[in-house]
């Protein structure tokens, strides 16, 4: 291949070696500084070279253009999803918080009806507390009215005790 590479160039300038100069023993290259296998070094025409590096760019170029739009398009494609989802999961931590909401709601209504229970018990409580009140008022006074019975009654006893007890006559 190499060799129909060089036939197909134009023929060889002056300052270029001819083909059969072209190959070199490694006998004839200075010593390397790292050990490495025997083998025959061949140097190749710098034409030769730029037209096969055409070529094999020529061939692979379009397939690497086409494969990076693709890769550019999945990566807009994967942003436009990433996006989206950040948008999806934005909502879903809406409707959560409105759930919340809803429970907190619910839960207010429901402390609400234990307040208004509760209030109901107390203003009942008080009702009874101010008709024990009056009653208890009630019967204090009874006591008082009749212990002021019983201390008149007495003193009336006593009166009528004292007009019974013999008097002695006067002389006079």
């Amino acid at each position: 291949m190499e060799e129909e590479a060089r036939e197909n160039d134009s023929p060889p300038s002056q300052s270029e070696p001819p083909c059969n100069d072209l190959k070199q023993t490694f006998s004839d290259l200075p010593p390397p500084d790292e050990p490495f296998a025997m083998e025959e070094v061949v140097i190749i025409n710098k034409k030769a070279v730029d037209k096969l590096t055409e070529g094999l760019l020529a061939h692979y170029l379009p397939d690497l253009h086409n494969s990076k739009l693709a890769l550019q398009e999945l990566t807009q494609n994967q942003v436009v999803l990433l996006d989206t989802l950040d948008q999806e999961v934005t909502k879903f931590r809406e409707c959560n918080g409105l759930l919340d909401l809803n429970s907190l709601f619910t839960e207010a209504k429901v402390y609400r009806n234990k307040l208004v229970d509760i209030r109901k018990e107390m203003m009942m409580l008080h009702e009874k507390t101010t008709k024990l009140k009056k009653r208890a008022l009630k019967l204090q006074q009874q006591k008082q009215k009749e212990a002021l019975e019983k201390e008149q009654q007495r003193e009336k006893e006593l009166e009528r005790e004292r007009q019974l007890i013999a008097k002695p006559a006067r002389r006079t």
